[in-house]
């Protein structure tokens, strides 16, 4: 395909030689170019610019197709960076319960929560794990998700986590936007192991050398929570995947601070998600982690703070404090049920005080940051996916998170194809 987008009002992440990420300051200076235009060829970004410089139409056999934008904004796909895509059931029932009252940890007591997932996904067919994975996939595409990261997690033995991870690879080979695969060996603990460490003995001996193998595993993850897995459990996963090539992208200070995100950077993990809770000494390790220009990214996941009425990231005091916030949505069956990155970034500002520009480049280039898949997407670059949003006619990119469900994507782009609209 070969398009002319003209007359965009705003053109949103536009960069000729982008950086790898965005800290602080630099992220409400995320660039927006007034009155732009876009070429895409073959799927690619081939140039842009102000309207002033649009080449005239050719009258050729490959005179494009002409996308009038007036009114418009385009913004790179979201690049969601945080998502447990991949599971068998939902689990409405406990959200019945926790209307009436139940916590997280008693839920999970009476065998709910990931316990739950788990015993549903042993028990599924992988042909028929992968039919539903790949129908949430499409639909989060659908959504404007450009790229995406998918953890395992819920199988809980050998045998079902990699059937998960199989599941990730394979839709990997049929995905029309980049996918990342993150084996969460350290999730939960099953009942028949005795303690958190006996189970993360198993993960480090067991599965993950021979996912490793099989090259099933991008990056590793463990849920660093009291009653799940401690700062020496978690410390044993990332130095064994360390030693193996792998990084790490860590479950931290979802419900208790327990030293796990001065750990994770000491170990030069990629990223630290959840942070709704985080003190003074947290956000120093992380400014450290600034110093050699290859930073432990902070995720906050907005959508999992809203359904379980969590305190959110304190998203404002990370960027001013000069970190690469990063904003995904934790799609999961208990406690962030949506892949829409959309309602992530509304509450970026709703919730956490974010401008609109800082929730776009958390959601947009930093999100891609935080796979490693900034050389492909988050921006829009000459040489880049043809992954974008085009929204309604807005006064501005306020009204996003102004308008509340008022729908803003007006047509996805995916390798510059015409994926809805």
């Amino acid at each position: 395909m070969r398009a002319l987008f003209k007359d965009i009002k705003g053109l949103v992440g536009y960069y000729e030689n982008p950086p790898n990420f965005v800290a602080g300051e630099e992220m409400k200076q995320f660039p927006v170019m007034e009155n732009a235009w876009i070429e895409v060829v073959g799927g690619k970004i081939i140039a842009a610019g102000p309207m002033s410089t649009c080449p005239k139409i050719p009258s050729a056999s490959s005179k494009p197709i002409v996308i009038n934008c007036k009114g418009r904004f385009v913004i790179p796909s979201w690049c969601d960076s945080h998502s447990h895509l991949v599971y068998a059931n939902d689990r409405a029932g406990e959200f019945l319960d926790r209307l009436r009252g139940l916590s997280y940890e008693e839920i999970a007591s009476k065998g709910g929560g990931i316990l739950n997932s788990a015993r549903a996904l042993q028990k599924m067919p992988e042909d028929e794990l992968f039919d539903l994975s790949l129908d949430r996939l499409l639909n989060v595409v659908k959504l404007g998700v450009g790229a995406l990261e998918i953890k395992s997690g819920y199988g809980l033995t050998l045998k079902a986590e990699h059937k998960m991870l199989k599941v990730i690879k394979r839709l990997k080979s049929v995905s029309p936007i980049p996918l990342r695969a993150t084996f969460l060996g350290c999730h939960a603990v099953p009942s028949e192991f005795n303690n958190s460490s006996d189970y993360t003995t198993h993960v480090i001996e067991d599965m993950l050398p021979l996912f490793k193998s099989e090259g099933l595993v991008d990056y590793v993850d463990a849920f660093c929570e009291t009653g799940y897995f401690s700062l020496n459990d978690t410390e044993r996963l990332m130095v064994a995947a360390t030693g193996l090539g792998i990084k790490s992208k860590v479950h931290v200070n979802q419900f208790n601070m327990l030293g796990g995100v001065n750990l994770c950077v000491n170990n030069n993990a990629l990223t630290v998600d959840h942070l709704e809770v985080i003190n003074d000494s947290d956000i120093e390790a992380l400014k450290s982690s600034m110093q050699g220009g290859s930073p432990t990214f902070p995720v906050a996941l907005p959508l999992c703070s809203h359904f379980l009425g969590l305190p959110y990231t304190p998203g404002r005091k990370l960027v001013d404090a000069g970190l690469p916030l990063v904003l995904a949505t934790d799609q999961n069956p208990g406690t962030s049920p949506s892949g829409d990155m959309t309602e992530v970034v509304r509450l970026g500002s709703i919730k956490m005080g974010l401008e609109p520009l800082e929730a776009i480049a958390a959601s947009t280039l930093n999100g891609a940051a935080a796979m490693e898949l900034q050389s492909e997407v988050g921006t829009i670059t000459p040489g880049k996916r043809a992954n974008f949003i085009l929204t309604r006619e807005l006064n501005g990119l306020e009204d996003i998170p102004y308008r509340l469900n008022d729908v803003v994507v007006e047509k996805v782009f995916v390798n510059g194809e015409v994926w809805i609209g």
